[in-house]
């Protein structure tokens, strides 16, 4: 019996000891497996998309219009972020590494450029390199600008000289898609891009790019038609991201601070203004969805001047008049053409 005892036990142990190491590999094996298919699924290869990762909104449209169906399109910039200050995450930053293409637009973000820099993705697109970038900033831009009074251009090259800091490299305004013909231009190399990424499906890339060219056009149309008889040109707005767009239709932007949305305004700056609202007889300020709107709203109180709000389009949020790129910019331009007094 003593014998029976001492051997039953290890048996027992021999036979808990194979299936525990059957089992374990069982585990491992499954494990693994479950590891390759969590990989696939967060590479997005398992459903056959691109993968695109766009630095903001209006790269994120465009991706999303012109890839349509064949693409996985996430933004770096989540809605309410202001773009021009955002910072990325580690999390983020894999996310980039692993895109199949980048859609950004230079300098206008540094973070992401930096990270872009150090990405090693081989298909990166630069918006700013598909159409062409001007200057824009303060009123003595534009040729024919004038408020009578030498103070007042005093005091629009001060303003020229604080409110540049969310410039490109070359001093040039950044804020393309607020053109609808710029945008459009940008448009076409976006869907050149896609194809030349993904050949399978240039067809459809190529159907996509022109629906949307179309729909720009007649953006650009109901602008031009919208903006043509009005009771001034010159409208007052937070910061100069409507450089392009004040140009494209005869109009004459004063911002309160400049090309950077957080820019404090100069005192010089303030009284520039308030003459300007008086010379031009403006009757609104402009503020925006993602910078504060205190300054407008002093500004405007100071005047006795109404506010109204002016999208820049830098992001969609739950403030934003409108579901997307051109729902917003169609309130856009009722704004303009209420403010303005159009005909």
């Amino acid at each position: 019996m003593s014998v029976m005892n001492v051997r039953r036990p290890r048996s027992r142990n021999r036979r808990l000891i194979s299936t525990a190491v059957i089992a374990g590999a069982t585990s491992a094996a499954l494990l693994a497996l479950s590891a390759c298919g969590s990989s696939n699924a967060a590479d997005g290869k398992s459903d056959g998309k691109l993968d695109v990762v766009a630095s903001f909104y209006p790269m994120q449209y465009l991706a999303e219009q012109i890839g349509g169906e064949h693409v996985n399109v996430d933004t770096l910039t989540k809605p309410g972020v202001e773009p021009h200050d955002l910072e990325l995450s580690p999390k983020q930053t894999v996310e980039l590494g692993n895109a199949d293409m980048i859609l950004y637009l230079k300098d206008l973000q540094p973070a992401v450029d930096k990270a872009i820099g150090q990405s090693g993705v081989k298909t990166v697109v630069d918006a700013a390199t598909l159409t062409k970038l001007e200057k824009h900033g303060s009123s003595e831009d534009h040729e024919g600008h004038d408020h009578g009074s030498e103070e007042g251009h005093e005091g629009e090259e001060a303003h020229a000289e604080e409110g540049h800091s969310h410039e490109t490299e070359a001093g040039k305004d950044p804020h393309i898609w607020l053109d609808p013909v710029k945008y459009a231009e940008v448009a076409d190399g976006v869907g050149d891009a896609l194809a030349k990424a993904d050949p399978d499906h240039a067809a459809d890339y190529k159907k996509n790019t022109e629906e949307l060219v179309g729909k720009l056009e007649a953006l650009n149309k109901d602008f031009a038609d919208g903006l043509r008889n009005t009771g001034t040109k010159t409208f007052i707005t937070t910061h100069a991201a409507f450089g392009y767009l004040a140009e494209r239709y005869g109009l004459d932007q004063e911002a309160i601070s400049g090309l950077s949305p957080e820019a404090e305004p100069s005192p010089a700056r303030i009284k520039e203004l308030q003459e300007t609202a008086e010379h031009d007889k403006v009757s609104t300020i402009f503020f925006e969805t993602l910078a504060s709107d205190k300054t407008a709203k002093t500004l405007a109180k100071d005047t006795g001047l109404k506010t109204d709000v002016l999208d820049p389009l830098e992001g969609i949020t739950d403030k934003s008049k409108g579901a997307d790129y051109l729902e917003v910019m169609q309130s856009n331009l009722a704004a303009l053409k209420k403010a303005l007094g159009a005909k």
